[in-house]
């Protein structure tokens, strides 16, 4: 793709990398077909190539944000299958998140959506907060009918229907090692994850140490920053990432880190990019020595020994976006589960979206609903006994609409290597 940016504008590293991102597109369109927004809309405008024109128009004249631009920007889920399929290699992630952020700083939203969008951000990365939000959208349900905003009736149907006691896993502490330490790894226990459902973590922290691995929850660490980051509020974004950053580097440099793992695939992706997003600052060397480091549980346990097993369960694996597409693991939760004695079965359009996408099932509650029950109708297609995913948000899309049980992949494997039945499924017998 032609650009025309004035050398004055190169100097802007932000313009100077979505200007590189920009020029290695070849207008081919494969990207649509792929598009979970443009096969519901069917707008070009909602496809990666509508709105890579309409950013390279907007960045390029230095205007602020048009409505227009801004509804087709925001309609985005960042799934990134677009990046899995384009031939040329277009980083669409890193041009969609320099767009949003310059959205936050030029354009100004109408009040509901400004105090729907400041709500989220003050709420979602604070699991105390998030815990007594659940417990306020509970209160309201009953409510709901008279509620005319969709988004709000979003945000009521987005509390489960039992909210986890607090784990005392999730304080700063280390786990030692079952037997021969293997490995020292630090968790990232996350945020919304905290206040969704402990036993994730739990169940982690179970089945490394039974692996061999000395696990540390590091004193500091906390949001990834990616709810943040994608509503393009980069100053917040960056904070909540600087901390998680500072805690683990000291980790690093005192006892040593093998890994920095992390058991939510949209935070995964996030934290995998911090060498990127800290690139200009005077953190930018720590930053990038924890991108290093930074794994998906499902890569830790491809190195470790997890013995076969034999449960014969058939579960369907739904495929996080964030996991498949943003980080590029496809077969390691399979093979995993497959090698714990499990039956997978993949649904149809397994690269699609499920529509959690972070907030999007928030703040774009028809389109994610549309997408939702998709997913779910291939998914249950497969008859499984059980759901198996790797991402909080995408275990909770998918939960909301179906009576199958849905557990992350860790759950499953604790259990096959002798930890207790995951919740979610002793419950649904």
């Amino acid at each position: 793709m032609q650009t025309f940016f004035t050398e004055e504008q190169l100097e802007d590293p932000g313009i100077a990398r979505s200007n590189e991102i920009l020029r290695a597109c070849v207008h081919c369109g494969f990207c649509t077909a792929t598009c979970p927004t443009y096969q519901v809309l069917g707008d070009e405008l909602d496809s990666p190539r509508g709105r890579i024109y309409l950013i390279k128009d907007m960045l390029e004249s230095g205007r602020p944000a048009d409505e227009k631009t801004v509804k087709h920007i925001d309609r985005c889920l960042s799934c990134l299958a677009c990046m899995t399929t384009c031939p040329s290699g277009v980083h669409y992630m890193h041009l969609v998140d320099h767009a949003r952020a310059h959205i936050e700083k030029t354009y100004k939203r109408p009040l509901m959506d400004r105090m729907l969008r400041w709500t989220l951000a003050r709420i979602l990365p604070y699991p105390g907060r998030f815990r007594l939000a659940l417990l306020g959208a509970k209160i309201g349900k009953p409510f709901r009918g008279l509620i005319p905003d969709a988004r709000l009736r979003a945000m009521l149907d987005m509390a489960p229907e039992r909210i986890p006691p607090v784990s005392r896993n999730d304080d700063a502490q280390v786990f030692p090692a079952i037997g021969a330490r293997k490995k020292r790894v630090a968790l990232m226990t996350g945020c919304a994850q905290r206040a969704l459902d402990t036993d994730i973590n739990d169940a982690t922290i179970r089945l490394l140490r039974r692996l061999g691995c000395e696990v540390v929850v590091a004193k500091g660490q906390g949001c990834c920053g990616a709810l943040t980051h994608h509503m393009g509020k980069e100053a917040e974004a960056h904070g909540t990432a600087a901390r998680n950053i500072r805690a683990w580097v000291r980790e690093m440099d005192g006892e040593g880190l093998d890994a920095v793992v992390i058991n939510t695939s949209g935070c995964g992706t996030t934290v995998k990019d911090y060498g990127h997003m800290f690139r200009l600052g005077d953190m930018a060397g720590d930053a990038a020595r924890v991108s290093a480091i930074a794994v998906d549980v499902s890569e830790l346990l491809m190195q470790l020994d997890l013995p076969e097993g034999g449960q014969g369960m058939r579960v369907a694996y739904h495929a996080a976006c964030s996991l498949q597409h943003g980080q590029q693991i496809k077969t390691y939760p399979k093979d995993l589960l497959k090698r714990a004695g499990f039956e997978v079965v993949e649904p149809a359009d397994s690269h699609l979206c499920c529509g959690s996408a972070g907030t999007y099932n928030l703040m774009q509650p028809e389109i994610s609903a549309k997408l939702k029950d998709r997913k779910i109708r291939t998914l249950e297609a497969k008859t499984p006994e059980v759901i198996a995913a790797g991402n909080i948000g995408c275990m909770m899309q998918i939960g909301s609409g179906t009576e199958v049980p849905v557990v992350h992949t860790v759950e499953l494997l604790d259990w096959a290597t002798g930890g207790p039945r995951p919740r979610k499924m002793a419950e649904a017998v």
